[in-house]
């Protein structure tokens, strides 16, 4: 990976993890469903006129099933269920949460699509769900017994990630990736208008909430797709799907400064569990050992 491909990889990581903070401070005066709503419409305004030429309308047209499927459970479900959680719970504490993606892939691929996981990706998946665990139980004691319900949705919305991930290697890998993007986010943006009209504020958003939702649309959704594919391009999906583990540093780092919050060491405890989890669970270790053991 060069110089200017890592810096691109810190800078998607800082855009996604701002994306908490965005939906922290903004969910109160929008509610989930709008706000998730204004998030993917920007976001699908933006990058429809990236598909707008033959091949892909025409990908888009075929597979739309599918693409809608990927849609409800890859932004509209998670994105709200994210939403409805951090109304309760820190910013930081939900980009761990949101790291526990792989995971749910791994299990998912394991059951579903019968793909092989090793000893070593178990034991990941039992230490990242302890650490979930002690997490859990660390945010519950420092503010309220109800914040396991906020991490339970956390959960649902992540094994929904890992879910959109296997149906859509299973079902769309002929798809081009900013078809599929901009297509499950337009998909999404339809799905959630209906639900919109019951659920919009009951008083107009102040401008500090309507400029985080922007961002949330123009910034974390829109360019960060446009960077991640580009990644994808350049560097191949292992080093591009590096940023799942970098997400959480910058979602705790910016919680910390513009938001005062803070971490118990048990919360810190649970964080290097989920990663730890995470990072075996997902074979990058396995990976990373065969790239530089010797030819024979």
């Amino acid at each position: 990976m060069q110089a200017r491909h890592f810096i691109e990889l810190i800078f998607l990581a800082g855009i996604w993890g701002a994306a908490f903070i965005f939906t922290r401070t903004a969910t109160p005066e929008f509610g989930p469903i709008s706000l998730i709503t204004m998030r993917a419409g920007v976001a699908s305004l933006i990058l429809l006129p990236f598909v707008c030429n033959r091949v892909a309308l025409a990908q888009i047209t075929k597979h739309w099933r599918g693409i809608l499927i990927v849609g409800l459970t890859n932004t509209a479900i998670p994105f709200c269920l994210f939403s409805y959680s951090l109304l309760h719970i820190g910013a930081g504490y939900a980009s761990v949460m949101n790291a526990t993606a792989p995971m749910f892939g791994a299990l998912i691929g394991l059951l579903w699509l019968k793909q092989r996981i090793s000893g070593l990706a178990v034991v990941g998946l039992v230490i990242g769900f302890f650490g979930v665990a002690i997490l859990s139980a660390a945010q519950a004691a420092a503010f309220n017994a109800l914040a396991v319900l906020p991490t339970l949705a956390t959960l649902v919305a992540t094994a929904l990630y890992g879910y959109a991930g296997c149906f859509t290697k299973q079902y769309l890998s002929d798809v081009s990736p900013m078809a599929l993007a901009a297509g499950s986010l337009f998909a999404a943006t339809l799905c959630l208008l209906p639900l919109n009209i019951w659920f919009m504020p009951s008083s107009l958003p102040s401008s500090s909430s309507w400029i985080d939702a922007i961002a949330l649309g123009s910034l974390c959704t829109a360019l960060a797709y446009l960077l991640y594919f580009r990644l994808l391009a350049n560097v191949g999906p292992s080093n591009a799907l590096m940023v799942a583990y970098l997400i959480p540093a910058f979602g705790i780092m910016w919680g910390i400064i513009l938001l005062g919050e803070t971490f118990t060491t048990l919360m810190w405890a649970g964080v290097v569990l989920v990663i730890s989890g995470v990072v075996l669970a997902t074979g990058i270790i396995e990976r990373r050992r065969l790239k530089i053991k010797p030819a024979l």
